[in-house]
């Protein structure tokens, strides 16, 4: 069996078909799966998914009572990062990265750089407390410190 590498006799075309069958591929596993990706895990795509949806990777820890949520954020400036909790346990990050007119636009050879708005919603692992909320951003690395509560939520409902 002879192995042949894939060719694209149209030129980009192929390249923007690629691209848009990943966004369908995207797309599915978000209606399908609940956000959950229908690829293993830990492979590529655990890498590339979020730059193809327009987000961005966060991690989030618990460290000596306090919830912390780093993301890294290159290229974006301190004040185009927002931060706001929607409630105990829903804290949402969001940006926008202005893209620089240029006139020299079609002088480009290759242009990556993603330019607009991304939003991330980010479930924490329990209840926190708005008011001791800390937020720093450094070198492009967003840092969240949020206070666990001690307060149980919700009532109990006698059983009859």
């Amino acid at each position: 069996m002879v192995w042949r590498r894939r060719r694209y006799p149209f030129g980009s075309l192929g390249h923007e078909i690629d691209e848009m069958m990943g966004e369908m591929e995207t797309r599915f596993q978000d209606l399908f799966s609940g956000g959950r990706t229908l690829l293993p895990e830990g492979g590529a795509a655990d890498r590339l998914l979020p730059a193809v949806k327009g987000e961005f990777r966060v991690d989030v820890c618990e460290h000596e009572g306090d919830v912390v949520v780093v993301a890294d954020l290159p290229g974006i400036e301190k004040e185009n990062v927002n931060v706001r909790l929607h409630d105990p346990r829903t804290l949402e990050i969001s940006t926008e990265r202005r893209e620089e007119k240029k006139e020299e636009e079609e002088n480009y050879f290759m242009r990556e750089r993603v330019y607009g708005s991304m939003r991330r919603l980010v479930r924490l692992p329990g209840d926190v407390d708005e008011e001791s909320a800390q937020a720093s951003f450094k070198n492009g690395v967003l840092e969240i410190r949020l206070r666990l509560t001690e307060k149980e939520t919700g009532r109990t409902i006698p059983v009859n």
